[in-house]
């Protein structure tokens, strides 16, 4: 068989959650680089698998200087299965360096798909999931923080974050003050885990119970953003101005239309009639 890299997903909190995929994998990879070799050994006693191949750790301390070796070893023909302690790998965890490199080197990669705390989460929401986006962990510092945020205010997709316990309540509040108060997110703690729990409702009021303290493994998801209610007037000088700075006519009703919910041609209609209105200071 040709060497290729495996990245596999592991349970996020019940072992039984394990896909049969994994535990074959495991016990036939000629190499298993781990996130954390002691989590992996309990995994694979749960799992009643002992892999024949090398087991390594492979983490954010020493990727960057493992990858090179785990891309050779792929290139001569030996099964590279990628884990982390929980989820896909490369999510917000070790694995996307190597991906990359194997991909610059043109080396074959696949996926062993699992357990998801972001689809998890958001489907016991109880928030729209027809559209959603992944953040990842927010910015540790504060200040960092709120204009991440702040980028995120008028997103319209429900939003996906994950964070530690001992932080959250403090993103909770910088969420309420960047996204308003009152907006609805539910916050999921050890999820599949014996203590599961899911607390919904508006940011700060999930912000104030936080700050009686969290434990466990925390997923975050907030609603997006409504669709304020359209000022044409104001669509129309966004037109304008984006017209004197060079975009055609047309394209910048469609642009704006799209940003604003104006009708295209409500704002080209608008804009040709202010074109050629008579300037007052003529």
């Amino acid at each position: 068989m040709a060497g290729q890299l495996i990245l596999a997903a592991t349970p996020i909190g019940d072992s039984h959650d394990a896909p049969p995929r994994l535990a074959r994998a495991l016990a036939d990879a000629d190499v298993v680089a781990a996130e954390d070799t002691r989590r992996l050994r309990r995994l694979c006693d749960a799992l009643g698998v002992v892999p024949r191949g090398q087991v390594l750790s492979y983490h954010e301390h020493n990727e960057a200087s493992r990858t090179a070796d785990l891309v050779r070893r792929i290139a001569s023909g030996e099964q590279v299965l990628l884990v982390t302690d929980a989820g896909m790998p490369s999510v917000s965890d070790p694995g996307y360096r190597l991906v990359a490199a194997c991909v610059e080197a043109d080396q074959p990669l696949t996926c062993i798909p699992g357990p998801s705390a972001v689809l998890a989460a958001l489907a016991v929401s109880g928030l729209p999931v027809d559209r959603f986006c992944f953040e990842g962990f927010p910015p540790r510092k504060a200040g960092e923080r709120t204009r991440a945020l702040a980028e995120l205010a008028d997103e319209r997709r429900t939003m996906v974050f994950f964070e530690s316990p001992h932080r959250l309540a403090d993103t909770l509040a910088a969420m309420a003050e960047g996204f308003g108060p009152d907006r609805p997110a539910a916050v999921c703690r050890e999820l599949t885990k014996t203590y599961e729990e899911v607390r919904r409702g508006g940011l700060a009021e999930l912000a104030d119970w936080a700050g009686e303290g969290v434990r466990g493994e925390i997923t975050v998801v907030v609603s997006g953003a409504t669709r304020r209610a359209a000022d044409p007037d104001a669509a129309l000088q966004q037109v304008l101005g984006r017209v004197a700075d060079g975009t055609r006519l047309k394209d910048a009703t469609r642009e704006v239309s799209a940003a604003t919910g104006v009708p295209a041609k409500q704002l080209y209609a608008a804009a040709l009639e202010a074109r050629s209105a008579p300037n007052p200071s003529d």
